[in-house]
């Protein structure tokens, strides 16, 4: 099989809810926009589909957080790692090139989220804007579908942190710099790597690494307090950089930094190992034998509290060595907690009468 330009995934592996065969049933979906795609070409859809909610209950007890949201589901970045792939299954698709080629949006979402926030019983609460795929993805630019979820949450006054790693977040630094004025915004920006050659492979259709690093200046001149997650840390590909890379972000204004050790839980397991064997056939098997080393001898572990930070020697080095990197680089900068007093359900969208 030939090598496929601009996708992390190189395959469409078995969805694990079909026994016989692949059936997806598209009587619920609107195929408003689409590019012709067919079966074997490399086109992206664009699906809406309608939920009836969009605030999601985070029920796993090492995330930190109570809530997430997400107006798409796939992401056309295509990160070859991500644990997100194995939710396209719960759509009838696959968790490799389905999920970067079939994306489905929500364009009820910032009702759905206006009529959640106004709710009797909802007090304001922390919520990861993307806690699953990417809300500044292509898409983004033309659905608008983030930018109105967040004239939401400004207008309520309601805290919010958000992940992506595309620099299209710097559109909507108007309603950002007003946010943060009221302590109301932490922004997560996801770099995994200084090396643009690293990025393509590992994240084909993500902003490049230079256009991440001035959105992390940008952001934090604009008084946006910025957290960068290096997630995950692949062991032979991109861990001999964590700290150059700390201090590179330090030296921008990012406030903090968190990573993950890669975890190829589910259908990843397989899409990973085939990509890696057609990426770095040298090296393969030195790849996946040290993310094995991280999870007790699996390419995955889902035991809460290791799944995110594995265990073992390679694991504990790759803490000592982000310890060490912000005791250096960012020892003495604070990041404020989010504002919750503020919240006011009862605000309106009213029109001005002049």
């Amino acid at each position: 099989m030939d090598y496929i330009k601009g996708r992390g995934a190189q395959v469409n592996t078995h969805n694990r809810f079909f026994q016989h065969e692949h059936i997806v049933r598209d009587d619920f979906l609107n195929y408003c926009h689409t590019e012709n795609e067919k079966s074997d070409n490399n086109k992206t859809s664009y699906l809406e589909i309608f939920p009836k909610t969009i605030i999601n209950k985070v029920t796993s007890p090492d995330i930190g957080l109570a809530y997430s949201m997400n107006p798409y589901q796939g992401c056309e970045h295509g990160c070859i790692y991500c644990y997100a792939r194995n939710s396209h299954e719960y759509w009838g698709y696959s968790a490799g090139l389905d999920f970067e080629r079939k994306i489905l949006y929500k364009a009820n979402a910032p009702e759905l989220l206006e009529a959640k926030l106004k709710s009797k019983n909802w007090t304001p609460q922390p919520i990861m804007f993307s806690g699953n795929t990417d809300c500044y993805q292509p898409i983004e630019k033309k659905l608008q579908i983030t930018r109105k979820m967040l004239e939401v949450l400004l207008r309520l006054k309601h805290p919010i942190s958000m992940i992506t790693k595309n620099a299209l977040i710097l559109r909507d630094l108007d309603i950002l710099q007003e946010m943060a004025s009221m302590n109301l915004i932490h922004v997560n920006i996801s770099i995994t790597s200084l090396s643009e050659e690293t990025r393509r492979v590992l994240e084909p259709r993500t902003a490049t690494i230079q256009k991440r690093l001035e959105t992390v200046q940008i952001l934090s001149e604009n008084g946006i307090p910025v957290n960068v997650m290096m997630a995950p840390i692949i062991p032979a590909i991109n861990n001999h950089e964590i700290l150059p890379l700390v201090k590179k972000v330090a030296e921008l204004g990012a406030k903090s930094v968190a990573y993950t050790i890669v975890r190829l839980n589910g259908a990843i397991g397989q899409i990973f190992t085939d990509w890696v064997k057609k990426t770095y056939p040298e090296r393969a098997d030195k790849i996946l034998h040290q993310i094995e080393d991280c999870h007790n001898g699996s390419l995955n572990n889902s035991q809460y509290g290791k799944r995110m930070k594995g265990e073992g020697k390679f694991a504990e080095q790759i803490a000592l060595q982000f310890k060490l990197a912000k005791k250096r680089y960012l020892n003495n900068v604070k990041y404020l907690p989010l504002n919750f007093t503020l919240f006011d359900k009862h605000q309106t969208n009213q029109i001005s009468l002049f």
